[in-house]
């Protein structure tokens, strides 16, 4: 079969799915799904911005040691050098693409720059507070235009399909995808010589998260399933400042606000809104690391007994922030809160998935033919924790590798996976299950798996999700499948993933706290968890795995 004539399918229409159709659409058909709207991206919900080492201040070295600072030791030095390297290209390429920046005539390429916590020098690109969506509907929009890419809607991958489906005696591989079409509830066999997983990270593994509805750790479960290794899914990144009410539980409140000088308070009566705490947990104040800033903002919290603190930005002044905040303005005075003159009330949220699927830089996981990016992935960029804006960095620069490596693979003509098997399964009796279990598994993982964790805590939550597991495998394997089950499937793999990591870290490190092992160890490494497959063995009925 000629490279032309065969289809890549791409899960997910975040960021990291966009950079690699539109590098791979030129010379290949697409195949971009997308479960829920084109919207309902990740990246659209980023407010930040993007790193570029573009200043005369700034040097590839630099972001290299900022990087590797907020990682806590376990920040792959080549994976974060390779990545610097290429941030003035990728800013170049979404300029290129339409993306409106904002800008400024006396800053590099004409970009205002501004800093975010952990970052030594103004180094993050932004479109004013709204980075994410500019960047998403200018991708998006390019998208929609290209005649080689194919935009599926409300199509949820299943399962990737490898060499077990196909009951071949061979060194696994992967040779596409099944796909539930939601809205004629069929699942579909997508055969396909490379699969891409870009299905952003776990966030709704928690009660309280600032993901959207999609983040249910989708590409890392069926990575895992697959048989690729997982790494470092103890570390997960919970952004220091959520919004806090009732009406709004997952509006993130970016951290460039404090780096223009927001000031982190608590509640009462002193100067101003209440008293400055940071100054007891880090010199760095509220620009320390968001592990740091989350652990102190959590550490007061219980210690007050609040319900929040305080993020104080009125002496930044109205003007100001309705110039370079205006997204976070406008979204709290229609609750009620005037920035200007009022605290923001915030807490931390599950935010980020620093661990994932073990990729090299061009995106390849342990099983030939599959690929992940992105949130999805675990390249070393991360570490123990991410430093704020590398994210979107990372799915533009290793975006690009990744199709190159797919534009280079020589294509065959791949087998024809069988088709999805619903002879033993029916139509689901009552939802009340899937529902019930959703809660459950978000609640325990929030109680016994969030900022600060005991080895007890770990034991019992695993208890539960392995009693969780038993349930959701046994209504999976005989009933239909729907979206609601298929992300509780997903989500109780990765937060298994999540505890058996957790567990194995005997330190404190980064985004991982124990108070049963309070002290970083002098040497430390990523926490790799592999699984072994059943060879010879075909999956069960509706695709599980043996």
């Amino acid at each position: 079969m000629a490279a032309s004539d065969s289809p890549v399918v791409i899960i997910g229409a975040g960021l990291a799915g966009l950079t690699v159709a539109l590098h791979l659409a030129a010379k290949h058909p697409v195949i971009l799904l997308a479960k829920r709207s084109l919207s309902e991206a990740a990246t659209a919900w980023a407010q930040g911005g993007i790193v570029g080492v573009l200043g005369s201040d700034d040097s590839v070295d630099l972001h290299v040691n900022d990087t590797q600072d907020a990682g806590a030791g376990l920040v792959d030095e080549q994976t974060a050098r390779f990545i610097a390297e290429q941030s003035a290209e990728a800013i170049g390429w979404l300029v290129d693409r339409g993306v409106p920046f904002s800008s400024d005539p006396d800053g590099p390429l004409g970009l205002h720059l501004t800093r975010e916590g952990g970052h030594a020098v103004r180094r993050i690109a932004h479109a004013a507070d709204a980075t994410g969506k500019a960047i998403h509907d200018a991708l998006l929009d390019e998208v929609k235009r290209h005649p080689n890419i194919e935009v599926r809607e409300r199509w949820m991958a299943v399962d990737v399909i490898t060499s077990r489906h196909l009951n071949r005696d061979e060194p696994n591989r992967c040779y596409g995808v099944y796909a539930l079409d939601i809205d004629r509830q069929r699942v579909e066999t997508l055969a396909s010589h490379a699969v891409v997983l870009a299905t952003g990270g776990v966030g709704k593994v928690y009660r309280y998260t600032s993901n959207p509805d999609t983040a249910t750790g989708d590409g890392i479960a069926m990575a895992w399933r697959a048989g690729s290794r997982i790494a470092n899914m103890e570390f997960i990144q919970f952004h220091p400042t959520c919004l806090y009410h009732p009406q709004e539980r997952s509006f993130l409140i970016t951290e460039a606000l404090r780096g223009e000088g927001a000031h982190l308070k608590l509640p009462g009566i002193g100067a101003g809104f209440g008293e400055r705490f940071m100054a007891a947990h880090d010199d760095r104040l509220e620009l320390a690391p968001r592990d740091i800033v989350a652990r102190a903002i959590d550490f007061e919290m219980k210690k007050h007994g609040l319900d929040h603190v305080w993020l104080d930005a009125t002496h930044l002044g109205e003007d100001f922030l309705k110039e370079h905040f205006p997204t976070i303005h406008a979204r709290c005075a229609a609750l009620g809160i005037d920035i200007a003159r009022q605290p923001i009330p915030v807490v931390p949220a599950a935010h980020y998935t620093c661990g994932g699927v073990v990729t090299d830089l061009s995106g390849r996981c342990d099983v030939p033919g599959l690929y992940a990016v992105g949130e999805t992935s675990y390249t070393g960029l991360h570490g123990a924790n991410r430093l704020a804006s590398n994210s979107l960095l990372e799915c533009v620069v290793l975006g690009r590798t990744c199709a190159q490596h797919i534009d280079g693979l020589a294509v065959g003509s791949p087998p024809q996976p069988p088709a999805w098997d619903e002879s033993q399964v029916e139509n689901a009796d009552e939802q009340v299950v899937i529902a019930h279990n959703w809660d459950e598994l978000r609640l325990l993982m929030w109680n016994y798996v969030g900022i600060v964790r005991t080895t007890k805590r770990l034991e019992r939550a695993l208890h539960r999700i392995k009693l969780l597991r038993s349930e959701i495998d046994d209504y999976y394997a005989n009933f239909r499948v729907n979206r609601d089950l298929l992300e509780l499937r997903n989500l109780v793999d990765c937060a298994e993933l999540i505890v058996r990591s957790a567990s194995m870290r005997h330190e404190s490190r980064g985004l991982h706290y124990s108070r049963d092992y309070p002290f970083t160890l002098p040497v430390s490494f990523p926490t790799v968890l592999m699984r072994t497959l059943r060879s010879g063995k075909k999956p069960k009925t509706n695709g599980l795995s043996a």
